[in-house]
């Protein structure tokens, strides 16, 4: 594993994302080592050489000045890096960037797939709106193993538990979806208690990693092959739209509300939890 520090100008940056106005990564690059991560992109921006998953850069700023003009805006924390992998315990930066902008009046959400965040719970319960959303894509630890070295599943909800129970909003991130393994349904029935939101987001195979995911499925899922292959070398997103109408109906039955890329928070707190479906946020792209 390769660590070293580096400056940065600014921790926080205008975003793009449907979900915040300002993003702030505390780290370049991650150590879970996903077998799918949608952020392996930084890696040319780094100079490393070394796979995703074997560097991480540990930021250095310039304290924020005036927190105070955040106040009510959205910050999201983690969009390309996970806030919480093993070496914040070491480095606590993102802990250090909590104690800057507390006070501030800043809407915060955090992105994990770790139980390390509990640690901050102190000051996340400070900022109001707070939100953290935890990363669960199965129940099944074996796969869960061969695609992370994150923490283990049942940790991750654990610390939702916690959190919610603690009057924080949690968010259960069924992402991403692999098709024909990722049970949805029996993680909402596990998780839909002590979570105010549910994301859907579905497997995107682009770049670097589609190769390693589909030789895992061919190995390890022999028989969805030809479903990935229709998905991932087609363009076919019949699967999804099958399972957009499944779980629309699912929802009803349980009595949630079922949404696509809206995910307000003006809903009181006590409420079951909103399903929202971010299948097509980012087309899959067909190989050409």
């Amino acid at each position: 594993m390769v660590i070293r520090n580096t400056e940065t100008r600014s921790i926080l940056v205008k975003s793009s994302l449907p979900v915040c106005e300002f993003s702030a990564n505390p780290y370049t690059g991650c150590t879970h080592g996903c077998m799918y991560c949608y952020a392996s992109f930084m890696k040319r921006f780094t100079g490393h050489t070394e796979p995703c998953g074997e560097f991480l850069d540990v930021k250095e700023w310039k304290p924020i000045g005036n927190p105070e003009k955040y106040r009510g805006r959205e910050i999201f924390i983690g969009s390309v890096t996970d806030p919480y992998n093993p070496q914040e315990e070491q480095f606590g930066r993102t802990r250090k960037l909590l104690e800057e902008l507390k006070g501030s009046g800043a809407r915060i959400s955090i992105a994990t797939k770790s139980d390390l965040v509990l640690r901050d719970m102190d000051l996340i319960r400070t900022f109001p709106d707070a939100r953290v959303s935890w990363s669960v894509n199965t129940l099944d630890e074996s796969f869960r193993s061969d695609m992370d070295r994150a923490v283990p599943i049942g940790r991750r909800l654990k610390a939702m538990r916690l959190f919610h129970d603690a009057g924080i909003r949690t968010t259960c991130f069924i992402s991403p979806i692999f098709p024909g393994i990722t049970d949805v349904k029996a993680i909402i029935a596990e998780a839909g208690s002590y979570c105010n939101l549910i994301w859907l987001e579905n497997l995107n195979l682009r770049g670097s990693f589609k190769g390693p995911v589909l030789k895992y499925i061919k190995e390890k899922h022999a028989g969805l092959l030809p479903l990935y292959e229709e998905i991932y070398n087609h363009g076919d997103m019949g699967y999804w739209e099958s399972l957009d109408e499944e779980m629309r109906d699912f929802a009803l039955g349980c009595g949630m509300e079922y949404t696509v890329n809206d995910d307000s928070m003006r809903r009181p707190f006590e409420a079951k939890p909103l399903i929202v479906n971010y299948f097509y946020h980012e087309r899959i792209r067909k190989v050409r």
